[in-house]
């Protein structure tokens, strides 16, 4: 292949680029945040690769989650600290029923950007340009707010140093600490129909904790009790903004990209002679890539090869993303060729984004075929005898009426109550824990279908 530098992705076509106006405006931006630190570092992304390398192997699971896409307007203390709660007891739950350690990597601090299905949109006979997500433009529907602004680039880069700082507050401050298990519940989930099964759960942690510490063994000597690893990722989408946040680790010579722990490979952008794979095959971090209907066997097996020549295990994860009703025709062959040509990957679903429907005039996503994909995901690599690596979802810490269903089974009628996304629709707090315990009930199953492996004599 040709050589690889940060910039080689200019001489590659690209889809998905704003049209900005004033390209000496965008090209100074760039510079400027190519001078400013680095939001994350190397050491971190190699940390998080070692860990989903557990994962390709079987022996962990990852949960990745959090906003469709971050907002100026919602970025607040608050906000973050109810995410990353929900996030906690989600992760609690799966580790329990996993009995297997869980790799938290949030949707979070840099997912401004949002592919588009049209460029343009129309309200009332006025078409303007498609609202791309607050690094590029306003959600607001008028000329002025449409314009792509590169001084939103700075905005994002700000946002996102903030959200990172409280972040690693909470994962290595205490906030996570398992003794506080019974704290991370939200208050307007306290009285939801999961909230006593998730006490009974923290109890029966607590118990555990209590036995702990009778026997010496407490968050003061061992800090696996009181602190997580907790990592971000976005859809590297933006790739001027990506270029200016990558830069060489000093201790490995090695490129990164430092606006976030992980990026993916959106379904719109994996084209193998197109700009986002050229970019993303250079850097070292850990990478997704959206895997839909369209993506043959042999087109996947063209960008792993891209990706991860090297076949390392952690490098790379699959994120299935079909529709309910589409998984059991598409999954399994992609699933067999990744096996049968010996690749190291993470499997992952993502339940959101092929199940989208319109319904009492919002987007929405039945909590049932969510479930429904989850399933059908769980029951094609149990066939295939292969591990069903993890999830991705699209959730929010706070009480929106965005995805119907569920076990407080939100109506059409209700999504009008407390519709808040700048984007696609997401579950909410009681939502996002509902579909933990069923995923956990999927995990217990998974690891009571798996081969116990005999012992070998000497």
């Amino acid at each position: 292949m040709t050589k690889w530098s940060p910039n080689s992705w200019r001489t590659k076509p690209i889809l998905q680029v704003p049209a900005y106006p004033d390209q000496a405006a965008l090209a100074e931006t760039e510079k400027q945040l190519a001078t400013y630190p680095p939001l994350v570092f190397a050491g971190e992304a190699r940390k998080l690769k070692k860990q989903l390398a557990a994962v390709a192997n079987g022996e962990a699971f990852l949960l990745q989650g959090g906003d469709c896409a971050e907002s100026f307007a919602e970025h607040g203390a608050d906000n973050i600290r109810d995410f990353f709660r929900v996030f906690l007891q989600m992760s609690v739950v799966l580790t329990y029923a996993g009995a297997q350690p869980v790799v938290k990597v949030g949707r979070i601090a840099g997912q401004f950007a949002k592919p588009r299905s049209s460029d343009n949109e129309t309200k009332d006979g006025v078409t303007l340009p498609s609202y791309r997500g607050d690094i590029i433009n306003g959600i607001e529907f008028d000329a002025k707010s449409r314009i792509p602004d590169p001084a939103r680039q700075e905005m994002a880069y700000r946002q996102s140093a903030a959200t990172l700082n409280l972040l690693r507050a909470f994962a290595q401050g205490g906030f996570a600490n398992l003794e506080n298990v019974h704290k991370w519940m939200l208050g307007f989930v306290s009285d939801s129909p999961q909230s006593e099964r998730y006490e009974a759960l923290a109890n029966r942690i607590t118990e555990t904790i209590d036995f702990m510490r009778a026997v010496g063994i407490t968050s003061d000597t061992n800090f696996a009790l009181r602190e997580t690893d907790f990592y971000t990722s976005h859809e590297a989408l933006l790739l001027g903004y990506e270029e200016a946040l990558t830069r060489v680790d000093s201790t490995s010579g090695d490129w990164y990209a430092t606006s976030g722990h992980m990026i993916w490979i959106g379904d719109r952008t994996r084209q193998p002679d197109h700009a986002h794979i050229e970019y993303c095959r250079g850097i070292k971090n850990p990478l997704g890539l959206k895997c839909g209907p369209s993506l043959t066997p042999d087109g996947l097996i063209e960008l792993i090869d891209v990706l991860n020549p090297e076949n390392e295990p952690g490098r790379l994860t699959l994120i299935a993303r079909y529709g309910h009703d589409k998984v059991g025709e598409h999954l399994p062959k992609l699933v067999r060729a990744v096996e049968r040509e010996g690749r190291k990957v993470v499997w992952s679903c993502d339940p959101m984004h092929g199940n989208t429907i319109t319904a009492a005039g919002y987007k929405t996503r039945p909590f049932d075929r969510i479930l429904g994909e989850v399933q059908s995901f769980f029951d094609v690599h149990r066939a295939e005898g292969t591990h069903p690596g993890g999830i991705h979802v699209e959730m929010t810490g706070k009480n929106v009426t965005e995805c119907t269903g569920g076990a407080r089974a939100i109506r059409d009628e209700e999504l009008q109550d407390r519709y808040h996304t700048h984007c696609d629709p997401r579950l909410n707090a009681d939502q996002a824990i509902d579909l933990a315990f069923l995923v956990s009930e999927l995990l217990k199953k998974s690891k009571a279908d798996r081969p116990v492996r005999q012992a070998v004599s000497a």
